[in-house]
């Protein structure tokens, strides 16, 4: 019970100094602890960590404080880099596993601007066409009559034929 409230009162102490490590070389980086399992187990193996050991590293990781050899080499590389002042925890590559990381790019403003003016260009067309169209409809809704043909006939018309 001491223990849970150690971790609650500090977070980031660990009695294991081989989780220790990749938790400070993923705060480092600034990204989840599995995160960096999954950037270590790339590096190392040269493929995506598979789905159905993810499962089994996790659990080993988190439940029985079990680190792998690949993630701890990876964790002190990245820890060395970080002494050395040659970490750029903004490359995009190390954040490629977080789904709001995102970078703005020149592309999103232009087309931005595009759809701008392409909305401005219709509400301006319609604004002209129902200027010029003419007001003498009698009703909002469908049929559009003018008020000619809703115009009784003159009875000298009607005499006449």
């Amino acid at each position: 019970m001491a223990n849970l409230f150690q971790t609650l009162l500090r977070p980031d102490r660990e009695e294991d100094t081989e989780r220790a490590e990749v938790a400070n070389a993923a705060n480092l980086l600034q990204i989840g602890e599995f995160q960096l399992l999954q950037l270590a187990y790339f590096e190392w193996h040269g493929e995506e960590l598979p789905g159905n050991l993810s499962d089994e590293i996790f659990q080993a990781y988190m439940v029985h404080s079990q680190v792998p050899s690949w993630a701890r080499h990876y964790a002190r590389r990245i820890s060395q880099m970080a002494e050395l002042g040659g970490l750029d925890d903004n490359d995009s590559g190390y954040h490629r596993y977080d789904s709001e990381y995102y970078k703005a790019l020149p592309l999103g403003a232009r087309r931005l601007a595009i759809a701008v003016f392409c909305l401005a260009f219709v509400l301006c067309g319609a604004i002209f066409v129902g200027a010029v169209a003419p007001n003498t409809v009698s009703s909002v809704l469908p049929p559009y009559f003018n008020e000619d043909e809703l115009m009784p006939a003159k009875p000298s018309a009607l005499r006449g034929s």
